[in-house]
């Protein structure tokens, strides 16, 4: 049998590891979200210069078909020409302004008529800030104090949700985090992810102060993990039975896994929906989302205070209108569909043909790929059970082959309608030289 071939490290070059060493000193860690410095797969991050479509480059020159896509907003791809135009021209008019403007209404409208649960919506300035927007409002309109949350769930660095965490929890070890009294976190209770028992035995035990359930409709921060049939099901059975909201964080399946967002994807309809990522079509913008009756909780109709000097930012409203007009019809992700489908079958035939154990999952427009035997990842436990340092030598190689993925193996990976065959080859031929070197190594 002959050798296989070798990766040639080239990547990321010097550039990247100047630019590294100089944000060490000025930045905790050298990067500004956790997941970004590399330390759940090792080595130094390529530090970015410019994207287009599937690709992006990075300041030493080097191109990679990307699967990270912003980590999930790029649905159509990097710079798309209605979105950026979108944006040149309302920066052209003034970036922010404290006060109304039409932008924000459009998008509102826009977000209402594609997602069948929401009739009003706040927006806000990240997924962070939705999933603790959302939080503050199921337990101010129920007037209950408990949540019910998911372990290997991640909603954003927000207090009362920063327990058994996914993203880079997971990749750092962290359960909780520091900062965070036990105080904060005290009505939080956490439950397992596709087991409706779980959640049950928590309705049992605290019904009555249990505000809202919220969850991942399919948990995208321990990796691409989807709700088993009949949990999410279960989970508003539940939820009507005992008087709580139930609350989707689709920060990242809001209009990727469908144009509807999950819910209509899986036909489940929650009390309350956190946006992020594609509504604001790569910008920083979340949005807090469900019925007129729920959502005038909020101030200034209701007691429940929530407020942003720049949420309703005019650029981030314009990127939004720009990317989700163009995702209504559904044809986008039509698209898209045979595309992954391609993908993930060649991924899986090369693991077979180099005797890795390989599973892909995936739903609409995400996907994810796991070092196991398992048939099915399903919960936690499982994702936990996976092989880390075999994804660490695979991104490794991919990497130097031209294929940027999660630096991470509790992250979801993104396929984007720029994606094409050409990009898909590359892709394909990139794995094949990586799942040879974890046979060979």
């Amino acid at each position: 049998m002959s050798e296989p071939a070798q990766p040639s490290h080239r990547r990321p070059g010097p550039r990247s590891a100047e630019w590294f060493a100089r944000a060490a000193k000025t930045i905790p860690g050298g990067v500004n979200s956790p997941v970004r410095a590399f330390n759940g797969v090792g080595g130094t991050p390529a530090f970015i210069d410019h994207a287009r479509g599937a690709y992006i480059y990075d300041v030493d020159g080097n191109e990679y078909v990307d699967y990270v896509g912003s980590f999930g907003p790029m649905i159509l791809g990097h710079a798309d020409p209605a979105v950026v135009e979108a944006v040149q021209k309302q920066a052209a008019k003034g970036l922010s302004f404290g006060a109304p403007t039409g932008l924000e209404t459009e998008l509102a409208e826009l977000v209402c008529s594609m997602v069948d649960s929401i009739e009003s919506v706040r927006m806000v300035n990240s997924g962070t800030e939705a999933a603790m927007t959302a939080l503050r409002l199921a337990r101010g309109h129920t007037g209950r104090n408990k949540v019910i949350k998911f372990a290997g769930n991640y909603h954003g660095h927000v207090d009362a949700l920063l327990v058994n965490a996914g993203s880079g929890a997971l990749t750092l070890g962290i359960p909780g985090s520091p900062g965070v009294p036990e105080a904060v976190v005290a009505d939080t209770l956490v439950a397992t992810y596709n087991d409706l028992d779980s959640v049950a035995e928590a309705f049992k035990a605290h019904g009555d102060d249990i505000a809202c359930i919220m969850v991942e409709p399919v948990a995208g921060n321990m990796n691409c993990v989807p709700p088993v049939p009949g949990f999410l099901e279960g989970l508003r059975d539940l939820c009507d039975q005992y008087g709580a909201l139930l609350v989707f964080d689709e920060v990242m399946t809001g209009f990727r896994v469908h144009p509807g967002c999950a819910q209509a994807h899986f036909g489940v309809r929650p009390d309350v929906t956190a946006l992020g990522k594609i509504v604001g079509g790569g910008m920083p913008v979340g949005a807090v989302g469900g019925p007129r009756d729920v959502m005038e909780t909020l101030a200034p109709t209701g007691p429940v205070y929530q407020a942003g000097t720049l949420s309703g930012h005019p650029l981030g409203m314009a990127a939004g209108i720009a990317t989700l007009s163009q995702l209504r019809d559904g044809s986008v992700h039509k698209a898209i569909a045979p595309q992954l489908d391609k993908l993930l079958a060649g991924l899986n035939e090369r693991a077979q043909k180099h005797g890795i154990g390989f599973l892909t999952q995936r739903v609409g427009a995400m996907f994810g790929m796991f070092f196991t035997d398992a048939e099915q990842v399903s919960r936690f436990d499982d994702v936990a059970a996976c092989d880390t340092e075999a994804f660490g030598r695979f991104f490794h190689t991919m990497l130097d082959n031209g294929v940027y993925l999660a630096p991470s193996a509790f992250e979801a990976a993104f396929i984007s309608h720029a994606h094409d065959d050409t990009a898909i080859e590359r892709t394909l031929d990139a794995a094949d030289i990586a799942f040879a070197t974890l046979a060979h190594p």
